[in-house]
């Protein structure tokens, strides 16, 4: 009998020492599907998945589990075949997550886009900016993501408020957040999408933000309805700051390109250097509970 087979998006070695009671064949691309498709048991698909992932599970008929390389598994949930467990990359893109929050909440309110424009224009205009310390930062997500970048945020003499889906001892639940708003000085969005986040940043949750409060989206562009974001942008109230946006990539033309006290990153909050390291553990470690027979990690059950 032949050891179960397992796809990797990467070169075995780069865990450095899987399990040897497994089979290992490196796929990083669905251009081509291997013959051994049938065969795969435990499958880590390509850091950006294609549409094509949906073509090719159904062929995968000793599939046992996915184990993605994203927190976020919306893209791919509805296609993995009763009886396969999914499991997600909680903790692969923490850290770059959390350093890229704090790069958009502080290049927003320090208007280094207005600085970068300057300097390209040869301008030299004294401003006075808003600093970071002494507001109050509403943390949408207490996941992993959420705690990396509270831990960030702390140096910052901030004063943080956690929102999660229920309320528990110094968390509030998500539907406390139309009272919450008017005290924020920065919303930071870190949630998966779910029937339940989808659209919860509506007109009414922008309308209730301060004059000049700063909303962050590390979530998925359709917990915020765009339409209605571009037009609280257009109104002067308030700013933004998004790695992600509804629709992705954002086309040439869209609205939100101008409008205005907008900072947008293209999707890259899991982008860095760091991402690899974590990945690399994550997937090895995954693999020996495999192996093993042992009860795997980062189990999606549920609505999260």
């Amino acid at each position: 009998m032949s050891a179960p087979l397992v796809w990797l998006p990467f070169e075995p070695e780069q865990l450095g020492d899987p399990p040897d009671s497994l089979r290992y064949e490196v796929v990083d691309t669905l251009d081509q599907v291997p013959d051994s498709v049938s065969e795969v048991e435990l499958w880590v698909p390509p850091y950006l998945m294609s549409s094509d992932v949906a073509d090719v599970l159904p062929r995968m008929t000793s599939l046992r589990v996915v184990q993605t390389l994203t927190a976020g598994v919306d893209n791919v949930r509805d296609r993995v075949p009763d009886g396969v467990t999914l499991c997600n990359g909680r903790g692969i893109h923490d850290t770059s997550t959390a350093e890229l929050a704090l790069t958009l909440v502080l290049a927003a309110m320090n208007g280094v886009p207005t600085f970068v424009r300057d300097q390209d224009r040869h301008l030299w205009p004294p401003t006075w900016r808003t600093a970071l310390a002494d507001r109050r930062v509403l943390l949408v997500g207490t996941g992993s993501v959420g705690r990396a970048i509270e831990a960030r945020l702390a140096p910052f003499e901030v004063d943080v408020v956690r929102v999660a889906r229920t309320a528990r001892d110094g968390v509030h639940a998500i539907d406390e957040l139309p009272d919450l708003l008017p005290d924020a000085d920065v919303v930071i969005l870190v949630v998966p999408l779910t029937d339940e986040t989808r659209g919860l940043v509506d007109a009414d949750l922008l309308g209730r933000m301060k004059d000049g409060a700063l909303l962050v989206n590390l979530a998925r562009g359709a917990v915020v309805v765009t339409e209605d974001l571009v037009d609280a942008l257009r109104s002067g109230r308030i700013r933004a700051a998004v790695d992600v946006t509804d629709p992705e990539p954002l086309p040439s033309g869209h609205p939100l390109w101008d409008a205005p006290n907008l900072l947008v990153s293209p999707h890259v909050g899991g982008a860095s250097t760091a991402m690899w390291p974590r990945a690399h553990r994550l997937v090895r470690d995954q693999l020996y509970r495999f192996a093993a027979g042992e009860p795997l990690a980062n189990v999606m059950t549920g609505a999260y």
